[in-house]
């Protein structure tokens, strides 16, 4: 508003200038007069319209914003009480479940207080009812347990022996499943036959006359014989035949070969009989030499020292237990080698380190200690692989394993050495093992008979039918056969068989 006055007054005041510039006409000035009041009474008309409407316009956003004001309070006066009515309906849930709470804590402790009274009074029927039964069975309470233990223990033996048969059964299928590929199959592609030679040379003589010849005057012959072969030449009473003794497979086949040439030829003397042995000596030793390369080249394996092939060959004429050394050798490297096949392992690394095993038994009787380690400190001085002279080593020993090729080749050696006719043993061990058969046996109670049958391949044990029951058959039976397993050593394995007996003897008069 004042800035309207101010420029109206500016307006009057500018216009008052121009006139008096001109002139002071008073009729002008009059004119002029009333045309500023007219701009004045029209300025304050439209200051006025102005204020009206800024005033209305005031007023409606006043009222517009009481409105909302107040709506916006009547929503949240809503929403108040709508939140306290919902917190009043969750105090009375609270309630309610405390409540409940409460009454079902009371009912509880009831039922606790009635259960600690009904166990009182059930201990108490229970002393009163012990009491009674020990004075009609005459017997205490440690008697009964005893009773009852006993007739619990004999009932869980009957289980012991069914689950026992059925765990067994199922182990023995789940075994033949899993080793048939493995160890069946490597048997099966094995060929080498039995071997039934002696380790005794004995050369037959064409006559009794020839004896006096081979020991010759004074003995002169026979000593340079001995002394050139280095064995003893045993010349007794056994008709026509001379023995060969000597604790070197080698020099008991130059020998003997050196022996029957002398006696074919007829000419016995120290000449003829240092030029025969030296033929021999070279043709033993051509032969040891071919033997090793074929065994060498039969299972495949390249890049073998010369010395380890010919102290290979020289298990030709070594002989275990009646099996050729040689031939065994051979075996286990077959064996080895498919087993490490099926297994997806080296099977010519296997091949080799069976076939070397038993390479310390060709000059055991030279170097002291077992076979098993001269072996290997053959096989480490030549240069083989490290794999190759544990498998030597650990063969017999049960020791920490260190490598998958020592437990192959204990395993294939152990086939090759236990199959049927692979070696043959001594009278006195076969009897005393019989013996130790049937006596272990007899240790268990109710065994009344025990036969050691099919060689020692299997023992028939028979109980008494009064003191044993047929779970207690499967049982016993175990239990035999674990026992066997832990206090003897034998090849393959020992059938055994349990069997009741009931017998009734009656005579006709």
């Amino acid at each position: 508003m004042q800035l309207v006055w101010a420029l109206l007054i500016f307006a009057v005041g500018g216009a008052l200038g121009s006139l008096g510039l001109k002139a002071w006409d008073n009729t002008r000035v009059n004119g002029v007069k009333n045309q500023i009041l007219e701009m004045l009474q029209k300025a304050n008309d439209d200051a006025e319209k102005l204020k009206q409407s800024r005033l209305s316009e005031a007023r409606d956003e006043i009222s517009k914003m009481k409105q909302d004001a107040s709506r916006e309070i009547k929503e949240r006066r809503g929403e108040l009480q709508r939140t306290e009515r919902k917190l009043e309906q969750r105090e009375e849930n609270l309630d309610k479940k405390l409540d409940r709470v409460s009454h079902k804590e009371d009912e509880l402790r009831a039922r606790q207080e009635a259960l600690e009274k009904r166990g009182a009074d059930l201990e108490e029927v229970i002393r009163q009812q012990s009491v009674k039964l020990e004075e009609i069975a005459e017997m205490t309470k440690e008697e009964a347990q005893e009773v009852l233990l006993k007739r619990t223990e004999q009932d869980a033996q009957y289980h012991i022996g069914l689950k026992l048969k059925e765990l067994e059964e199922k182990a023995q299928r789940e075994a033949d499943r899993r080793a048939r590929d493995i160890i069946v199959g490597a048997m099966q592609r094995c060929a080498v036959e039995s071997a039934s030679e002696a380790t005794v040379s004995v050369v037959t003589l064409p006559s009794e006359d020839m004896k006096g010849r081979i020991i010759g005057r004074e003995g002169r012959n026979i000593r340079t014989f001995e002394m050139l072969t280095g064995v003893d030449l045993i010349i007794d009473d056994t008709p026509e035949a001379v023995t060969i003794s000597s604790f070197d497979p080698v020099r008991r086949e130059v020998a003997r070969r050196a022996l029957e040439r002398l006696v074919v030829d007829g000419r016995i003397h120290p000449a003829r009989i240092e030029e025969l042995i030296d033929k021999a000596a070279r043709d033993v030793s051509e032969e040891v030499m071919d033997a090793g390369e074929d065994a060498v080249l039969e299972m495949g394996i390249k890049n073998i020292h010369t010395e380890l092939v010919r102290t290979l060959g020289q298990l030709k004429f070594r002989f275990s237990y009646g099996q050729n050394a040689l031939s065994h050798s051979l075996e286990v490297a077959q064996i080895a080698g498919a087993i490490a096949a099926e297994l997806g392992l080296d099977d010519e690394l296997a091949r080799r380190a069976g076939l070397l095993h038993d390479l310390g038994k060709a000059v055991d009787h030279e170097v002291e200690g077992p076979h098993a380690a001269i072996g290997a400190d053959l096989a480490r001085r030549f240069g083989e692989r490290p794999e190759v002279i544990s498998a030597i080593a650990m063969h017999h020993d049960n020791l920490e394993v260190s490598s998958v090729y020592e437990v192959i080749v204990s395993l294939a050696d152990a086939v090759s050495a236990s199959r049927p006719g692979a070696r043959r043993e001594s009278l006195d061990a076969y009897i005393k093992r019989l013996e130790q058969l049937e006596a272990l046996a007899q240790e268990f109670d109710g065994v009344t008979k025990a036969y050691a049958i099919q060689a020692g391949r299997e023992v028939r044990v028979v109980l008494t039918a009064g003191k044993t029951d047929d779970a207690t058959v499967h049982k016993l039976a175990y239990d035999i056969a674990r026992k066997i397993e832990a206090e003897m050593k034998y090849p393959g394995q020992i059938k055994v068989n349990v069997s009741r007996e009931t017998r009734a003897t009656e005579f006709a008069k």
